[in-house]
C-alpha cells in the first residue's frame, strides 16, 4: 500500500508514534484530543514541568494533517482540536491553505510558528506557550484568537487579513529582535481587535493598520523600555472606538465592556511614548484612568488625529509631553487634572467645538491650561476657546479669554507699546469691561468739578459775561467729539490750564480705548 493510497482511504501511516496515531483518528472524528495530565501544575504550557514523549507529536504531522489529511469519518467532520500537546519542531504551514478547524488549547510548541501568506477559516491558539508566531500576510475567512498565549519572541502580522475578530486577551508578548512585541502594519480586522489585559513588552506596532469596529485595550500594560514608542499606530483606522481604559478583573463576561462600580479593574498602563499621528476614529479615544510613565523626552502623540470625541480622562502625566498639534476633535471631554504642566502640552493648531469638562474645571484652570500650550504668545488657542465658549452662551467667560489674550500679548511687546497696553488694561481692560470707562469718567468728572469748584472764575472773553458752571466745564473737557460750549467761553491761566489739558488727555485716552474694545468685539460677533 503505499502512502498516497492509505492516507486516502484513512489508513494509519506506519511511522506514527502512539500520541500522533490517536491524533490522527481525533482529526478524522472532530473529537478534542486532550493529552493533559489532569494536574494543573504538570498541564500548564508555560511552567517548567517536562512533557515527555508521551505527549509529544511532531509538527510535521501536524502539518500533514491540516494540509492534506485523511477524510473524515462518514457523518463527521474533520478538525484538528488539540489539548495539553506538546509540538516538537517548526510548525510550517507558510503559503499553505488550511480547510480544516484547528483550535490548540494549553499545548506547547518548542520552535515557532509559521504562518507567513497561509489561509484559514478560523484560527485559535489557546493559552498555548509559542516561542515566536510569525504570520506575515496571514488570511483568515473568520477568527483569530491568541488569548492568554505567551510568545517568547514576538509576533508578526504584518499586512495580514482577519476576516471577523482578532483577539489577543491576557496575553504575553516579548520583544522579537528588532525590539518589538508585536508587527501588526498594515493589518486589517474586519470587526473588533481585543487585546484587553495584553502584556507587551516591547514597541507594538500597528501602523496603518484598519480596525472595522473598536479596539480595545482595557486594561493592557505596554511597556518599552529598550525604545522610544510603547505604542507606535501612526494612520490608525478604527471605524468606532479606541478604548485605552479599565478592564474588569472578576468575571471574564465583563470583557468588552465598562467595568461596574465596584469591579476589581486594572487599569491601562504604558510605559513609554505612544504615536497615534494622523488616526482616524469613527466614535471615539477614550482615555479613561490611563496611566502613563513618559521619560523627558517621549510623549503622547495626537498630532493630526480626526475624531468625533476625544475622552481626556487619564492622570496627568509627571513627565513627558501630550502633543494635540493640527488634531481636530467635536467634542472634548477633559478634566483638569489630566493635562500636563506648562511646556509640555502643545495645541497648536488644535480644533474642537465644544468642552465637556467632567468635575470642576473653573475658567481660571481653563486659562491655565491654554497658557501651559503656549510657551510663547500664540492668539490660536485663545481665540478658539472664546469661540466655543461663546458658541455655549458663555459670553463673559469668552471675554475673559480674549482679555487674557491681549495680557498676553502684551508681553511680547516692546516697552512703550506695553505702557500703552497696560493704560488700556487698567482704563477699560482692552474694551472688554467697557462699563468700567463709565466709572473712570465719573470719577475724573467728579474729580474736576470738585477742583474748578474751588478755583476762582477764569477769564471770559471781552463783552461775555456768561455764568461759570464748574461741572459743566470740566464735562466739556471730558467728551472729546461733543462740545457742550463751555471751552471756548474760559481762558484758564497758570495751573488751571494744566488740569484742563490733562482732562482733555485722559478723556480722548477712554474714548479711544472704548472703540478699541468695540472694534474688536464686533469683528469677533
Amino acid at each position: 500500500m503505499t502512502e498516497g493510497a492509505g492516507i486516502r482511504a484513512g489508513d494509519l501511516p506506519d511511522d506514527l508514534t502512539a500520541a500522533e496515531a490517536g491524533m490522527w483518528q481525533a482529526f478524522r472524528n472532530g473529537s478534542v484530543y486532550d493529552l493533559s495530565a489532569g494536574d494543573p501544575a504538570v498541564d500548564d504550557p508555560h511552567g517548567g514541568h517536562p512533557w515527555g514523549p508521551e505527549r509529544t507529536v511532531r509538527a510535521r504531522i501536524v502539518c500533514w494533517l491540516l494540509l492534506d489529511g485523511p477524510p473524515p469519518l462518514t457523518g463527521r467532520v474533520s478538525a484538528l482540536k488539540l489539548r495539553g500537546v506538546r509540538v516538537s519542531g517548526p510548525l510550517d504551514l507558510a503559503g499553505g491553505t488550511v480547510a480544516p478547524y484547528l483550535e490548540m488549547r494549553g499545548c506547547r510548541f518548542d520552535r515557532e510558528v509559521l504562518l507567513p501568506e497561509a489561509r484559514f477559516t478560523t484560527l485559535r491558539l489557546v493559552n498555548c506557550s509559542v516561542p515566536r508566531l510569525e504570520a506575515a500576510r496571514v488570511h483568515t475567512e473568520g477568527d483569530l484568537h491568541l488569548p492568554r498565549c505567551r510568545f517568547h519572541n514576538g509576533v508578526r502580522l504584518t499586512d495580514a487579513h482577519i476576516g471577523t475578530d482578532l483577539l489577543i486577551n491576557q496575553a504575553i508578548v516579548y520583544r522579537d529582535r528588532t525590539g518589538r512585541s508585536i508587527a501588526a502594519d498594515g493589518m486589517t480586522v474586519g470587526q473588533d481587535l481585543q487585546a484587553e489585559l495584553l502584556e507587551s513588552h516591547g514597541e507594538l506596532s500597528l501602523r496603518s493598520a484598519t480596525v472595522g469596529v473598536s479596539l480595545s485595550l482595557r486594561g493592557a500594560r505596554l511597556a518599552n523600555p529598550y525604545g522610544r514608542l510603547a505604542l507606535n499606530a501612526p494612520q490608525l483606522t478604527v471605524e468606532r472606538t479606541l478604548y485605552l481604559t479599565p478592564a474588569g478583573l472578576d468575571s471574564p463576561l465583563l470583557s468588552g465592556t465598562t467595568p461596574a462600580r465596584g469591579t476589581r479593574i486594572q487599569r491601562f498602563e504604558c510605559q513609554g511614548g505612544i504615536r497615534l499621528d494622523d488616526g482616524r476614529f469613527g466614535d471615539a479615544v477614550d482615555l479613561q484612568r490611563a496611566r502613563f510613565a513618559f521619560t523627558d523626552e517621549q510623549e503622547l502623540s495626537l498630532r493630526r488625529v480626526q475624531v468625533p470625541e476625544l475622552r481626556f480622562l487619564g492622570e496627568r502625566p509627571q513627565r513627558g509631553k501630550v502633543v494635540l498639534s493640527g488634531a481636530r476633535v467635536v467634542t472634548l471631554v477633559d478634566r483638569a487634572n489630566a493635562w500636563p504642566g506648562p511646556g509640555n502640552l502643545h495645541m497648536g493648531g488644535f480644533s474642537y467645538e465644544n468642552l465637556v469638562p467632567q468635575g470642576p474645571f473653573p475658567l481660571v484652570e481653563r486659562l491655565a491650561w491654554v497658557a501651559a500650550a503656549t510657551a510663547e504668545y500664540n492668539p490660536e488657542p485663545y481665540e478658539r476657546l472664546a469661540s466655543v465658549l461663546r458658541a455655549g452662551g458663555e459670553d463673559e467667560d469668552a471675554r475673559e479669554v480674549l482679555l487674557a489674550k491681549q495680557r498676553r500679548r502684551r508681553e511680547s511687546l516692546p516697552l512703550a507699546a506695553k505702557l500703552w497696553g497696560y493704560a488700556q488694561d487698567g482704563a477699560v481692560a482692552y474694551g472688554y469691561r467697557p462699563g468700567r470707562a463709565a466709572v473712570w469718567m465719573a470719577v475724573l468728572w467728579a474729580a474736576g468739578s470738585l477742583a474748578f469748584a474751588h478755583a476762582s472764575r477764569p477769564p471770559a472773553p471781552k463783552g461775555e459775561d456768561p455764568a461759570w458752571n464748574p461741572a459743566l466745564y470740566a464735562l466739556d473737557l471730558l467728551l472729546p467729539v461733543i462740545d457742550l460750549g463751555q471751552v471756548g467761553l474760559w481762558q484758564p491761566r497758570g495751573g488751571w490750564q494744566w488740569l484742563s489739558a490733562a482732562l482733555i488727555l485722559l478723556g480722548w485716552v477712554l474714548a479711544t480705548t472704548v472703540a478699541a474694545g468695540a472694534t474688536r468685539l464686533l469683528r469677533r460677533s
